[in-house]
């Protein structure tokens, strides 16, 4: 559950509004939401009003730390109406910043900060004073009530390179701090502005950790080379338009190159209000955005899920599958954490020799496996999509193949409710039974989805799974509370294999969690004469094991017209493999006529 400044007491930073959001009431909600599970973040600017009777304002006053224009705190707007921006470069910024979160969350226990508006964004430009004679705030509240002069009497002002700040050449100090005004140890806002957000971020980051003693959540709006490890993204004030939708996919996909793979654009839109058309599009891609959140502008109608049935629809398909891929989502975070692969990826990352998908940009990839092609124009209900070569499977309905066999388009039914998601083969794909919550998701039984070339006689599928508590300050092994599960498969002289090998085990097998199914695709025939290990012993009784098969159906007549049409879905069910222990499984294939 996510509250903008709606919470605050007139915008201000760390107070509640006594009227709509009153602690007693607040806090029960919380602890509504926690009971089930659930978290509450909310918002907060890096401004601080400028007001003598506002606690936040004195301490800030009296640790000295806000950034500087000739010897005194820089003055400028945001939502409060004046304020002060915090220097985050300065220590003694840190520390007191830390002490103001944690007196807020003693007033409210939030379980992460969503920081805003810390390009750092100013209603206002240059030099400032309060004004004597008229009331600051005015109303809108965005538009400038300080009294301001241009500052240009430096070349940190006005340098000679001009830069096209606004599409209109404006200042390059334009609504934002001035560039001359000075931080901790004299550093130039000229040569800290980039790091504005990402300072605000990391001291945001090391509050919390500090404070809570776990993995922080912190959600930025300015980032910065780096960010990634201290905050995730979202892509701003988008517009609720068919053309924002598209263009969210090459946001995304840039941001993870630049090393910020926990980005998502607002689902649907932040203003104005969308179609209810677009917004059913709109939930079923950003249901697989790294970061998937649905969020608009105050003044906007609301545009929650469940406003419209349809979308409700939408939002229940797509999610219901963002949940099952828990499981391999995060450990495409962990994935993130250690090597800095993104998370959603252009084709090219997996494709690299397959030049067709080198400036595609209305499909991504999940991982290395599997792929997304959402509808992205209004009154469409197919959508043409372009698959790289190999055998993809439909996440949704896995029976469903297509067979690319150079790489090319294949137009796919896309009616309002769906959103075409494939899974490439030699992949294995940990997912388990989904939920209302992750929390609740993350303790259901685990199923695998193996993918292997349509009708291959001699292939491999490998995948891999990372668990862990979910709250430790960082996602590593070796500290006991986490579990790594390297999984392959095989088929080879007509034998089918899958197995894993498990990593420090031992906190897997604390949580319970099983294999309850395997589901291997692309084979020639029916599982016969199965058999099960666990940690090198067979398991002797496998009556309650159910194994089935089912025909593939192709979207398009392969190519060569041969054996391959006749392939397989084989699914092992009834299982109860420990996720924590070395489990093989095998079995004869036998050849479907």
């Amino acid at each position: 559950m996510w509250t903008d400044d709606d919470h605050m007491d007139g915008a201000k930073d760390f107070t509640l509004d006594p009227i709509n959001f009153p602690r007693p009431k607040l806090s029960a909600f919380v602890e509504k939401l926690h009971s089930r599970g659930m978290k509450y973040i909310v918002l907060i600017d890096p401004g601080i009003a400028v007001n003598s009777s506002y606690g936040v304002y004195q301490r800030g006053m009296a640790n000295d730390v806000f950034i500087k224009y000739e010897g005194k705190p820089y003055l400028a707007q945001v939502w409060p109406g004046p304020v002060y921006f915090p220097d985050f470069l300065n220590p003694k910024t840190v520390s007191w910043w830390t002490d103001e979160i944690r007196r807020f969350r003693e007033l409210v226990p939030v379980d992460g900060l969503w920081i805003d508006m810390n390009e750092a964004s100013n209603f206002c430009t240059g030099k400032c004073t309060i004004p004597k004679n008229r009331p600051c705030p005015g109303n809108p509240g965005w538009v400038c009530c300080l009294d301001c002069e241009i500052i240009n009497k430096t070349r940190w002002d006005d340098p000679p390179y001009k830069i096209n700040a606004s599409g209109a050449l404006a200042p390059i100090g334009n609504k934002t701090i001035a560039t001359s005004a000075l931080h901790y140890n004299g550093v130039l806002e000229y040569d800290a502005h980039s790091i504005y957000g990402f300072s605000h971020a990391i001291a945001t980051h090391q509050a919390l950790q500090g404070l809570m003693g776990k993995r922080p959540f912190v959600l930025s709006r300015s980032t910065f080379v780096g960010s990634g490890s201290y905050a995730a993204h979202w892509t701003g004030d988008n517009q609720g338009t068919w053309n924002d939708l598209r263009y969210s996919i090459s946001t995304i996909l840039n941001f993870g190159i630049f090393g910020i793979p926990m980005v998502g654009s607002d689902i649907c839109g932040f203003y104005p209000q969308p179609t209810e058309e677009l917004c059913n599009r709109w939930i079923e891609l950003g249901a697989f955005y790294p970061f998937s959140r649905d969020h608009a502008n105050y003044y906007s109608p609301s545009q929650e899920l469940y406003v419209w049935d349809s979308v409700a629809e939408s939002a229940r398909n797509a999610l219901g599958m963002r949940y099952k891929l828990l499981p391999y989502l995060y450990t495409l975070n962990y994935e993130a954490h250690t090597s800095g692969a993104p998370m959603a990826r252009p084709l090219f990352f997996s494709f690299p020799n397959f030049s067709k998908c080198y400036g595609l940009s209305t499909q991504f990839l999940l991982g290395s496996s599997i792929m997304v092609s959402p509808v992205l124009e209004q009154g469409k209900s197919e959508v043409k999509a372009l698959f790289p070569p190999g055998t993809w499977y439909s996440l949704f309905d896995m029976t469903e193949t297509v067979v690319s066999e150079d790489g090319h388009y294949f137009t796919l039914d896309a009616p309002l409710h769906v959103i075409n998601v494939h899974v490439y083969q030699n992949a294995i794909i940990p997912m388990q039974r989904g939920g209302m919550t992750s929390k609740e998701a993350r303790m259901t039984p685990f199923s695998l989805v193996v993918t292997l070339p349509a009708g291959a006689d001699d292939a491999e599928a490998k995948g891999k799974l990372f668990l862990d508590d979910d709250e430790l300050p960082e996602m590593k092994l070796g500290n006991g509370y986490s579990s790594y599960i390297d999984l392959y498969a095989s088929v080879s002289q007509q034998k089918v294999k899958v197995w894993s090998e498990v990593q420090e085990g031992k906190f897997a097998l604390a949580n319970g969690w099983i294999i309850e199914k395997v589901t291997v695709l692309g084979l020639k025939g029916m599982a016969e004469d199965l058999a099960v290990e666990v940690d090198g012993q067979p398991i002797s009784s496998i009556s309650n094991v159910e194994i089935s098969a089912s025909d593939l159906r192709y979207l398009e007549e392969v190519e060569d017209g041969g054996d391959k049409q006749k392939t397989v879905m084989v699914e092992v069910k009834g299982l109860e493999l420990p996720l924590g222990k070395n489990f093989a499984m095998s079995w004869q294939m036998g050849i479907k006529d």
